[in-house]
Order: structure tokens, then C-alpha cells, then sequence
């Protein structure tokens, strides 16, 4: 590989093509061999056959190499170009397509994290897999986004390995794809202000209400509103995203609203649910105490109390509900599958408290709610959240990432809006939007 390396330094004294072919040999030194001149039969046409195809492999490596090493394509090329024999060219064109491909893939498989690692080549110092982790960890909503999207693959693993029926899937994945989209699509609406998200929390707490009033019994609880043949659960979609939001506006409409989401849990009844809320409630109550938390959490204790005097005897659905053990009766594939996926849902509350201070109260929101579905579905007959079957906790999830800042410290610290006159980061109009 002399004479490459000679010519990626910069010189290039080969001849030109045409004085290449006048001092081939017009006499084939073996069968098969280039002779430069038409001889009998195929071996003219083979030869030519193995010159297109050496010229169309050097094309296709030059075109797949990135910049940086654009130069040791020419050199192949011209390398190529300058051996007479047309098998020993294609021969040497292949070696060095095979030496160089997997580098020149790797490189361009890098490319797309350049901006995300901040480097300016693509061959640069240190770990990739470690600058692609540090700048997905500085970004929780976009780990949050593939934390979703792993534990719903897991999930369909699981119910696939467990029989499920295909419609299951469908549904599933139906679910992922209208929670992802509505996450850029909600951060593009214009936002509105403070005292709008308060009544925004009052409508929703509104609605969780109403599911508990008017909404589909079944066996006595009435959790789920009938929507095009599906049961939906209002409160594993709005519950969530109505948590997070007050971690960040803590005002007399919100907390009236928690009140009242707290009275539609008892009402329903839901545990799980009402676990939910007063396990959030006491985390902000832990981190950021105000009159308005204390308020709120008084009013989500009572309201678990109650869940817990009245009668829940529903039974356990398939593929829904218990599947955190059922699952390993299955397969320990499908076992190992669910409880990575559960993990998955916790990762970006533990990341984000670990990398932005500033916005501990957020993460604890956020990690005391999806904790606290998985603890009721490991105790009770409630809703495995994402890898279960199901599409509310899809949704309600994909929501509830809104409340997660773009960039680790990237926005203001969390605090009550009463006593706070900072600026609106675009999270919260975001979130405020979501809960529309």
C-alpha cells in the first residue's frame, strides 16, 4: 500500500488512463487475463465485466467515505486503475473495500451525534457510546421519550411471548404513536398564562369527576368513558400530566382542582389512583412545603382513605392487571421483559434529580407518580402502566413528559407561582397546553 500512502499525502504521479491502456500487454499473460485488445469469445467480455465492476466498486466506497477520508478512496481508485490484470484489480478493489466499509458506515452512523457531542470530527478522542449517553442524560424529555418507546416494545414482547392477540398490539402501538406526536405538536401552541392553568386543572379534575359520576361501571367501579368501542381510563391519561403541572402552579384554582380530583378517586373508586396522588402530594410536601401542597395532600389522604374503606372486587384482566408475576409463569423472557420496561418508566426522575438540582421537585413529581401505578399493579388488580395492554397509561405518559425540561437546567427552579414573579419557561406553557 506504498504507492496509496504516497498518493494521500498530496502527490499523484500516476499516468493518465489512456497511457495506462497503450502500455498494457496485448497478450494475455494467463486465461482470463486483460489483454487491452478484443480477443476471442467471453474472455474479452469477462474482462470488461470485472473492469465495470472494480470501477463500480471503487465509486461506491468513495461515495460512502466521509470527508476525512475521501483521499484513500482516490488512492484505491487510482490504484485500481493502474494494474493491468482486471482480476488482480477487482481482487485489490474488494480487499480494500472490506478494509475501509465498516470504518466509513461507523462514521457515517456517528454523524448524526456530532451536534449532540459537541465534536467537530467524526474520529474524535474518548467513548461514543459515552458522548452519545452524557448528552441523551442532559436532555430528560428526550430520554423520557426513549424510555417510553423502549418499555412499549418490551411490553409488546411480553404479550407476544404470552399469546396475546394481535389487536392487543395494534392498540398499543396506535397508543405510542398519538402520545409521541401530541408532544411536538402541543410545544408548538402558543401559550397561555398562570391563571389559565389553574381553571385548566379545575376542568380536569372536572372531567375525572364526571368519569366517577356518568362514566362505564364495571362490577361497581367506574373508571373508564366508552370511546369508539375502546375503554378509556380519563384518569391514567389526565392524572399524570394534572400532577406534574401543579408541581409547577400551586395556586387556589389548582389546589381546588387536586381537591376535587381527589373527592372523583374516591368517588370512582380507584386506589391506585388515589396512591398516585397522595404519594406525589407527600413527595412535594417533602422537597417544596406550601400552604397550598398541604392543603392539597390533606385532601388526596382522605381521599385514599376512602378508596381504601370501600369495596374493590374487580377481578383481574388479562395481560392488564398482575402481569408483573404472571408474566414469569409465562416465560422468563416475558418476566424480565416486563420488569425492564417498569424500570425504564423510573429512569428519567433518577437521572434528572442526579444531573438538575434546579429541578428536583419536577422529577420527584414525576417519579412519585408512575412509581406509585407500579406499586398499586404489583399489589392489587390495577393497570400494569405501559407494558401492559392498555393505551391510557401510553398516553398519559408521553403527557406527562412535557413537564420535563428539554435541557437539564436548562429552565427555572420549580417554586409556588404566588410568591414567584420569574418568567414562564416554555415547559410549563407546554405542560399547561397538554392539560387542554
Amino acid at each position: 500500500m506504498k504507492s496509496i500512502a504516497f498518493r494521500q499525502s498530496g502527490f499523484c504521479l500516476t499516468r493518465t488512463d489512456a497511457e495506462r491502456r497503450a502500455s498494457r500487454p496485448r497478450q494475455s499473460s494467463r486465461p482470463g487475463g486483460n489483454t487491452g485488445l478484443a480477443t476471442p469469445g467471453g474472455d474479452h467480455r469477462n474482462a470488461g465485466f470485472r473492469r465495470a465492476v472494480t470501477d463500480l466498486a471503487c465509486r461506491a466506497l468513495q461515495a460512502t467515505l466521509p470527508p476525512a477520508l475521501q483521499s484513500w478512496g482516490w488512492a484505491i481508485r487510482r490504484e485500481a486503475a493502474s494494474i493491468p490484470d482486471d482480476t488482480r484489480a477487482l481482487l485489490f478493489t474488494l480487499d480494500s473495500l472490506c478494509g475501509l466499509m465498516p470504518r466509513a458506515v461507523a462514521s457515517r452512523l456517528r454523524q448524526p451525534f456530532v451536534s449532540l457531542t459537541g465534536e467537530g470530527a467524526p474520529f474524535s478522542k474518548g467513548s461514543t457510546i459515552m458522548h452519545i449517553v452524557n448528552a441523551i442524560t442532559r436532555r430528560p424529555r428526550a430520554l423520557g421519550i426513549i424510555c417510553a418507546i423502549g418499555a412499549v416494545v418490551l411490553g409488546l414482547a411480553y404479550m407476544a411471548i404470552a399469546g396475546a392477540s394481535l389487536r392487543y398490539l395494534e392498540i398499543n402501538v396506535g397508543a405510542l404513536v398519538i402520545g409521541l406526536t401530541m408532544i411536538p405538536l402541543l410545544g408548538r401552541i402558543a401559550a397561555a398564562g398562570e391563571r389559565w392553568a389553574g381553571c385548566a386543572i379545575i376542568a380536569v379534575a372536572g372531567a375525572l369527576l364526571a368519569t366517577a359520576l356518568l362514566g362505564s361501571r364495571v362490577e361497581g367501579p367506574a373508571r373508564w368513558v366508552s370511546l369508539g368501542g375502546l375503554a378509556i381510563q380519563p384518569s391514567l391519561i389526565l392524572l399524570p400530566v394534572m400532577l406534574v403541572a401543579f408541581c409547577r402552579t400551586r395556586n387556589v384554582p389548582a389546589t381546588a382542582g387536586i381537591v376535587v380530583a381527589a373527592a372523583a378517586m374516591a368517588l370512582q373508586p380507584d386506589r391506585a389512583m388515589g396512591g398516585m396522588l397522595a404519594l406525589c402530594l407527600a413527595a412535594l410536601v417533602v422537597i417544596r412545603r406550601d400552604r397550598h401542597v398541604v392543603v392539597a395532600l390533606a385532601a388526596s389522604i382522605a381521599g385514599f382513605a376512602t378508596t381504601l374503606v370501600r369495596a374493590d372486587t374487580l377481578p383481574a384482566a388479562p395481560y392488564v392487571d398482575q402481569i408483573l408475576y404472571s408474566s414469569f409463569d409465562v416465560h422468563a423472557g416475558a418476566g424480565l421483559a416486563v420488569s425492564g420496561g417498569l424500570a425504564l418508566l423510573l429512569a428519567p426522575a433518577i437521572v434528572g434529580w442526579s444531573r438538575d438540582g434546579d429541578n428536583r421537585a419536577t422529577y420527584a413529581a414525576f417519579g412519585a407518580v408512575w412509581f406509585a401505578a407500579i406499586v398499586a399493579a404489583a399489589l392489587g388488580n390495577y393497570p400494569t402502566p405501559i407494558v401492559g395492554y392498555g393505551g391510557s397509561a401510553i398516553i398519559g405518559y408521553a403527557l406527562s413528559l412535557l413537564a420535563l425540561p428539554k435541557m437539564a437546567g436548562g429552565s427555572v427552579a420549580v417554586g409556588s407561582r404566588t410568591s414567584c414573579a420569574t418568567d414562564e419557561p416554555p415547559s410549563d406553557r407546554n405542560l399547561r397546553i397538554a392539560l387542554a
